[in-house]
């Protein structure tokens, strides 16, 4: 029998050193504070002011010049520029998805904003992950598990549902899926996928940015939350969550069947 008072070593670490237990390791914060010091660097420099329909339509006839001229290069530019944007959540960044339409028409436009919003959001994405998800689940302990095996269950459908209707800030849902544990295989098909009509619909509406600008008017960013456009998408995220209701029902039928046999 021990004497009183007395506590295995391992208890006693843990009690008088509890910081050691839930530490938190700096070198964690590396990749969240490289993207935060280039969000900062690119306010010191007053980048975001570059995506503006006056610049585009500043620079328009030497931006499709160059374009005309080095076709494979600025496709290039193009994915590199909406990456590192969508990875430091630059404001403005919609107006890269029309300068994609207005340079490379709504179809390769479209295919080169959602390879390049898709690999920025990952970038982001693996960031939080690396850097707070073992901490937020410490902190949050049961509720967070609860959290994440519902969210983990259903993980595409609701990926979809957050990237199709524009309800949400799209730094946010970048940023939860890495708190709750979505595998990243799953976040990158569902981010690629979902982010698909949103960005078609404003590459169309760069496409015909040209017109616009002779007209002496200005881009309808507005566009999405039409009846017309903002129906569509709303139906397809109801469709997403089709597999989650079905998955519900049939877990009820059981539970039901399972008491009426007993």
């Amino acid at each position: 029998m021990e004497p009183s008072g007395h506590r295995p070593p391992e208890q006693g670490i843990e009690e008088e050193f509890p910081a050691k237990k839930l530490g938190f390791p700096l070198k964690r914060l590396v990749p969240v504070a490289v993207l935060v010091t280039a969000l900062i660097a690119a306010f010191a420099l007053d980048l975001h002011r570059f995506l503006s329909f006056e610049m585009l339509q500043t620079h328009r006839e030497a931006l499709l010049a160059w374009r005309t001229d080095h076709h494979f290069l600025t496709a290039l530019g193009f994915i590199a520029l909406y990456a590192a944007a969508t990875a430091i959540s630059l404001p403005g960044a919609i107006w890269l998805t029309i300068l994609s339409g207005f340079l490379f028409g709504t179809l390769e436009g479209g295919i080169l904003t959602v390879v390049a919003a898709t690999t920025g959001a990952t970038a982001i994405f693996l960031a939080a992950r690396y850097a707070f998800a073992d901490y937020f689940r410490a902190k949050v302990g049961v509720t967070a598990r609860k959290m994440e095996d519902g969210f983990r269950e259903n993980a595409i459908s609701y990926m979809l549902v957050l990237r199709l209707v524009p309800l949400f800030p799209f730094w946010l849902v970048n940023l939860v899926p890495a708190l709750l544990g979505v595998p990243t295989s799953v976040y990158v098909i569902s981010t690629f996928v979902g982010i698909m009509p949103g960005t078609f619909v404003y590459a169309s509406l760069g496409a015909g940015v040209g017109h616009l600008i002779e007209a002496g008017e200005t881009p309808n960013l507005g566009v999405i939350f039409e009846p017309q456009v903002l129906g569509p998408l709303i139906g397809l995220a109801v469709l997403s969550l089709v597999p989650v209701v079905y998955k519900r029902l049939r877990q009820r039928v059981g539970r039901r069947n399972e008491s009426s046999a007993t």
